[in-house]
């Protein structure tokens, strides 16, 4: 059914972003297009029919106006789901409101985050009584969060630009699913999440993004579990990120971070109770000095493996065994005090879940999962994650009983939709490939370099540097370095300073957002990357005219849950690397590339430094999977196409 109160609710949504169509008349720049009609027509019947659409939408398609002029047509409730909260705020921001200006569409709109990004009034209050802070910086910034609090509406951070995202201050100003008082709350009646919630439970659109979505639907993490059950249609953006993000929402967690911030936010409580803190000062000092211990023992162990590795330490397992006697003693001293305040009581719900965790996830022998750790400068965390996703995936789809739509430049392999569908537990899906509208045959050349050695040899990272000089010095920079990892990275940032006379900025040296913005402006510019910068980087125009691909990305052997997953490919007689790392692999790949060509003006050099896409057979699978680039071996053509730039 069309919105029955827009000008245009008797027409389809292809003629609608057609040359005849209102876009075209009203939105400055517009340029209708073959592929983003295809595309609308094809969400518009999956909505009505409820189906499980794929769709693949190449760089410059148009798919987000291609979604949301069926989704704000449907006249149904639908739900928009975002890889990351920037686009999500852009989504909700930008495009929604010019779509709705266009279409005349009188529909209510909400945007929701998780609850990690709301001011929480009650722990903004506790964390003024209690002071503590690491420096007079988080006090200053404590003291702007307190102004802003009585002048925001929304309490989203992101409108405090000025306090980072990273800052220490935020986990003690904003709440978790664990340590949220709900309706006992002192300040239940102000609370920003509850607002935000109640104004998505009575939208006809909403914005969310897929760590919330999942949450929600996976475990109710978030407590919005009424929100999106009832949603007719639910569209995921970016969906290639959907296979690892469901791996983590249906994973069981126990963190060194989790259970110190416990530990803080018993301190913080004891504040407020008299005698508390003398009967919790000592578990508590137990608890965190065990923790320390046990981050201590792990030390010697890579920084993530099974947990069959590390149980069999006999320093370890008497330090796990510690950390359990430290939750009893803990929860056994909050007891008598749970009932005397709303935030112990809290408490001792966390401390006997965060034991019930730790006692599942050092069961390595359970068959249902993969048990692993992982190792971070200060801390640990111990996971179990399903080795099957495709079930409880399926199972979530069935109850919601609504349409699927995937979408993304980047979900097919040479064409074919089926490693994708297969994660996802997809049976018989629609599928729709759409190309992008550029044209690379004459805005990009491939340059495929001879000579280099195989991925494995020592010196192959500088070999590839080698390569790559005389490539930037006819490109005059303006060149992303894409790596596979890390070492290759700052083995690279070691070698180009004497290499190369233009403007280095290399990942890791400041934020993201800062040394983007650092390298647009340079205007000549080599940005050294791993993986964050492989995806999600816009940089349209002159400023970015090279992208080198160091080597192709297949995923770190040392992952468990890949490892524990090839294993089971393998028993049921598949054939791991062509069944699940190729794939893989090749999806990254079309990400990395994708960030070249972003405009319908720009041009560029792709340069893909892997031997193997010319000497093993996989190789024509990856090439075949990139839009159809022009190909050359010869430095020379890469030199006279910078020419004629």
């Amino acid at each position: 059914m069309a919105i029955p109160d827009s000008p245009f609710s008797v027409h389809g949504c292809a003629d609608l972003l057609g040359p005849e169509g209102p876009f075209a008349r009203e939105v400055p720049g517009f340029a209708p297009r073959a592929s983003q009609q295809a595309m609308a027509t094809a969400v518009e019947e999956a909505i009505a029919e409820r189906q499980m659409l794929v769709a693949e939408a190449g760089t410059g398609t148009g798919k987000t106006f291609a979604y949301l002029v069926p989704a704000l047509m449907s006249g149904k409730r639908v739900i928009v789901s975002t890889g990351t909260k920037t686009l999500q705020d852009q989504l909700f921001h930008r495009d929604l409101p010019r779509v709705r200006a266009v279409l005349g569409a009188r529909l209510s709109l909400a945007l929701l985050k998780g609850r990690a990004n709301y001011l929480c009034l009650h722990r903004l209050d506790q964390a003024r009584k209690e002071g503590r802070f690491a420096s007079r910086e988080q006090v200053a910034q404590l003291e702007v969060v307190h102004a802003w609090s009585s002048r925001t509406t929304s309490g989203d951070k992101a409108e405090l630009v000025d306090i980072p995202e990273d800052s220490p201050l935020w986990p003690r100003v904003t709440s978790t699913t664990e340590n949220c008082l709900g309706a006992e709350c002192p300040m239940y009646g102000e609370c920003f999440v509850v607002k935000a919630r109640r104004t998505a439970q009575e939208a006809d659109l909403v914005v969310v993004n897929h760590h919330l979505l999942f949450a929600d639907l996976a475990i109710k993490q978030e407590g919005f579990g009424e929100i999106l059950p009832g949603a007719h249609a639910f569209i995921l953006d970016e969906a290639h990120q959907i296979p690892d993000l469901a791996g983590q929402f249906f994973s069981v967690t126990l963190s060194a971070r989790q259970l110190t911030e416990m530990a803080g936010d018993a301190l913080a409580e004891c504040v407020n109770v008299s005698g508390a803190f003398g009967a919790l000062q000592a578990p508590l000092d137990a608890l965190n000095a065990t923790i320390k211990r046990l981050r201590l023992a792990l030390d010697r162990f890579p920084p993530k493996g099974a947990f069959g590795m590390i149980e069999r330490d006999e320093e370890v397992e008497r330090e796990l065994d510690a950390l359990r006697v430290a939750l009893d003693g803990f929860n056994e001293a909050l007891g008598p005090h749970a009932e005397r305040s709303r935030g112990l009581g809290s408490l001792a719900e966390r401390a006997t879940e965060q034991a019930a965790r730790l006692t599942h996830l050092t069961d390595s022998g359970a068959r249902d999962a993969v048990h692993w750790y992982e190792l971070s400068a200060h801390g640990f965390a111990f996971h179990a994650t399903p080795l099957d996703l495709a079930a409880p995936l399926r199972e979530l789809r069935e109850q919601s009983q609504a349409a699927w739509i995937f979408t993304s430049a980047t979900l097919s392999v040479a064409g074919r939709f089926d490693h994708f569908a297969r994660q996802l537990g997809l049976d018989d899906p629609v599928t729709l490939g759409l190309d992008s509208p550029f044209d690379y045959a004459h805005q990009a050349l491939a340059y495929l370099p001879q000579g280099l050695p195989d991925p494995s040899a020592q010196d192959y990272t500088d070999r590839v540097v080698e390569a790559a000089v005389p490539v930037l010095e006819a490109s005059r920079g303006r060149a992303f370095l894409l790596f596979t990892s890390h070492r290759a990275l700052r083995r690279a940032a070691e070698l180009l300073p004497d290499r190369v006379a233009f403007p280095l900025f290399v990942q890791g040296t400041a934020p993201r957002h800062q040394l983007l913005t650092e390298f647009r402006a340079s205007g000549n510019g080599v940005l050294l990357g791993a993986a964050s910068f492989w995806e999600g980087v816009d940089v349209a125009g002159e400023a970015l005219s090279l992208v080198v691909i160091d080597k192709l990305p297949f995923a770190a052997p040392d992952d468990p849950v890949l490892v524990a997953r090839l294993d089971a490919l393998r028993d049921a007689g598949g054939n791991p690397f062509a069944d699940w790392q190729v794939p893989n692999a090749v999806i990254a790949l079309k990400q990395g590339a994708g960030r070249l060509i972003r405009d319908v003006h720009d041009r560029g050099v792709l340069m893909l430094c892997d031997p193997r896409l010319t000497t093993r057979g996989y190789g024509k699978l990856f090439l075949a999977s990139l839009p159809s680039f022009p190909r050359t071996r010869l430095l020379a053509d890469v030199v006279t196409f910078f020419r004629r730039s």
